[in-house]
């Protein structure tokens, strides 16, 4: 076999890379053993395109250049680089200055585009080829160059699937980073947005992004998103979720203390608010973080409609959820052990209604509420017309089949119904997910112990969320410490304050930058409404300014 140039053995596995699968050849000055390398590290790739080019005639420089097909744009590397060489064949002493590098001579003369740079690694040419660039070897140099022609299938920006709105931007994040970044920097047109790139995943080395709001974020929050990312060393990420879970405070807990969603827009409006961002390559759901229980219930549609309808929406929202864990439990515990709660025409029906019924009521409830579990797989995994006709259709049959066949009370399906609707009124899919699990623990505990067990539970409940934290932030803030911002985030929660009244940043963002909305001709945060008052200087209408309102 061919002599190959290295450096740095770590093993005799394997020669090299390191422990962290980067390479360990340096790039070397002859072209033939760079060669030599690449076509070892390239071994039975089919897919890798190789070619050598001289450039000029008189004085020719030998270049070798590679990349993926099907990765690149090809138009980039024909028209902005081979082309130039190809026209160019009388490369000589008196029409270049030949004492310059011949990275910088070919950077200057035969690139066409801005998105060139100068690396010293061999480990950084082969990344940039594995992601879609062209790696340009040059003879006599310990320097290569990278020429930016990604130019892979995507898919293109389409309406959000999970959080769909009446009202509101209809495009939503994709598989491609750098769509995902430029969708919020649409939104947000300021020289503060930070992008910050890193990559993780030792042999999937995916990008990641963390966007901040430079004055606006805490930068302790941005330390500890970079700290948290770099605290696992993991050979693939392939999912944002794999990122979630590896910067989560409790792993434990059934809750989700980060928020994924696939809006860019509510992307936008949390880095204005003081969170950080982390979108992550492949995945089409970018992470805000911190978050908090409340978070899970705003969706990006209340800020588009006015404040009576959505605050009447949210409201409607928390007793849903309590209803989508609680439901079954307190139905079986009054069934059980506490039927003289129920009037007396109501316990009549319902003990008439199960005449007949060999199961226990908390069989039929956990039967049910598997077979609707089910029906709610089977509907996500078939395709789009089939399964929503398996999830309607066949809820029904088997509902009214297993009434008719004495194994299911009518109550039970109501139940179970009113249960999956509610759990389908929760904006975010996570916390639904976390009710669902939940949900088997409050039927257990309160087939065992009654409405007894069911108050335990609900302390239990209480404390594990209070018990939460989320960066740094209580996971049931504002309803905890809300006192920390004055009470302010109190104007976002179960009720929506107008616009106009939410003239302040919650608490994450930095105490200078809180306010966000404030009269034109003053500066003065004094709340007024919008309309003929508008028009008025806060001196105006409530006299001078008051300290702290600057």
């Amino acid at each position: 076999m061919d002599k190959i140039e290295r450096v740095n053995r770590p093993s005799r596995e394997d020669a090299f890379h390191d422990k962290d699968n980067k390479i360990t050849l340096p790039l070397a000055e002859s072209l033939d053993a760079n060669i030599k390398n690449i076509n070892y590290l390239f071994k039975n790739c089919m897919d890798v395109v190789k070619r050598e080019v001289d450039i000029g005639t008189l004085t020719p420089i030998r270049i070798y250049g590679v990349y993926i097909d099907g990765m690149v744009n090809r138009d980039i590397i024909e028209n902005f680089f081979l082309s130039r060489i190809i026209d160019y064949k009388n490369l000589n002493e008196e029409r270049i200055a030949v004492d310059k590098p011949k990275t910088k001579l070919i950077m200057d003369h035969f690139s066409a585009t801005f998105d060139i740079k100068e690396v010293e690694k061999m480990d950084d040419m082969v990344n940039a080829v594995l992601s879609g660039d062209t790696a340009i070897f040059v003879d006599g140099e310990s320097k290569g160059l990278i020429i930016a022609t990604r130019g892979w299938p995507t898919r293109g920006v389409s309406a959000p699937e999970t959080e769909a709105v009446v009202r509101g931007p209809r495009d939503g994040f994709v598989e491609t980073i750098r769509f995902n970044t430029v969708l919020v920097r649409r939104r947000i047109r300021d020289t503060k947005l930070k992008v910050e790139m890193t990559t993780v995943g030792t042999r999937s080395r995916t990008d990641i992004a963390i966007m901040y709001m430079e004055d606006i974020v805490q930068e302790s929050l941005v330390e500890e998103v970079r700290t948290r990312l770099k605290k696992y060393t993991i050979d693939g990420v392939f999912d944002s979720g794999y990122i979630e879970q590896l910067i989560e405070d409790s792993w434990k807990s059934p809750f989700p203390q980060t928020q994924a969603t696939e809006r860019p827009d509510k992307v936008a409006s949390s880095l204005m608010e003081g969170k950080v961002a982390i979108v992550v390559d492949n995945s089409p759901f970018v992470i805000v973080v911190p978050t908090t229980l409340n978070s899970f219930y705003q969706a990006s549609e209340d800020y588009y409609q006015r404040w009576q309808i959505m605050s009447f929406t949210r409201i409607l929202r928390y007793i849903v959820s309590f209803l989508s864990f609680a439901l079954p439990g307190v139905y079986l515990a009054i069934l059980n052990f506490h039927p003289a709660m129920l009037p007396t025409s109501l316990a009549v029906s319902l003990a008439a209604s199960r005449q007949g019924i060999a199961l226990p009521s908390v069989l039929e409830i956990i039967i049910m509420e598997t077979a609707f579990e089910l029906l709610r797989e089977a509907g996500i995994r078939l395709p789009g017309p089939v399964g929503h006709a398996i999830g309607v259709v066949g809820g029904i049959v088997i509902g009214q089949a297993a009434v008719d066949a004495k194994l299911i009370s009518p109550m039970i399906v109501i139940i179970v119904a009113i249960t999956a609707i509610a759990t389908f009124a929760i904006p975010d899919y996570g916390l639904t997910a976390a009710y669902r699990l939940l949900r088997y623990i409050f039927i257990i505990i309160c087939a065992m112990f009654g409405l007894y067990g069911f108050l335990i539970g609900l302390i239990w409940l209480l404390a594990h969320l209070s018990s939460l934290e989320s960066f740094g932030t209580p996971f049931f803030a504002p309803y905890t410490a809300g006192d920390r911002n004055g009470y302010r985030d109190f104007r976002d929660t179960m009720i929506r304050f107008p616009i106009f009244l939410q003239n302040r940043r919650p608490r994450y963002a930095r105490e200078h930058q809180k306010t966000r909305i404030r009269l034109s001709d003053s500066n003065s945060v004094t709340e007024t409404p919008p309309g003929p008052d508008s028009a008025q200087t806060a001196t105006d209408i409530k006299g001078e300014p008051k300290k702290g309102d600057e």
